[in-house]
């Protein structure tokens, strides 16, 4: 068993890119992190990129406007979208951070967290 901290002998399956059938990051925060990159992006670009059909990738994206998260507006026959990262998580033990702290999060570059 190994307590945080502890040297790691090897890399488990899943975490070298292997697929456990799950993932850590939910189709919701993904739908986000892509429509936060490309506020003007189709849905079905970002069903493509989230590996989800394109109803749910809309049905997410609703998902995201009735909470707050995102605004959409049209912009002649497309959607923009506007992500409101100064919003604080769902979850009531994760309230202490922003969906702008998620997406910095999800944004990071590998191995650049040094904290």
């Amino acid at each position: 068993m190994h307590g945080i901290g502890a040297p790691v002998a090897s890399i488990p399956p899943a975490a070298a890119g292997g697929s456990p059938g799950w993932r850590f990051v939910t189709n919701h925060a993904r739908v986000l992190e892509t429509i936060a990159r490309d506020p003007a992006i189709r849905l079905r670009d970002v069903a493509l990129i989230v590996g989800v059909t394109e109803r749910t990738a809309a049905q997410i994206a609703d998902d995201l406007v009735r909470a707050g998260y995102l605004s959409k507006t049209r912009d002649g026959r497309r959607n923009r979208y506007e992500v409101h990262g100064e919003l604080p998580l769902r979850h009531p033990r994760h309230q202490h951070r922003t969906v702008g702290d998620l997406l910095r999060f999800l944004d990071a570059p590998p191995g650049g967290d040094s904290a």
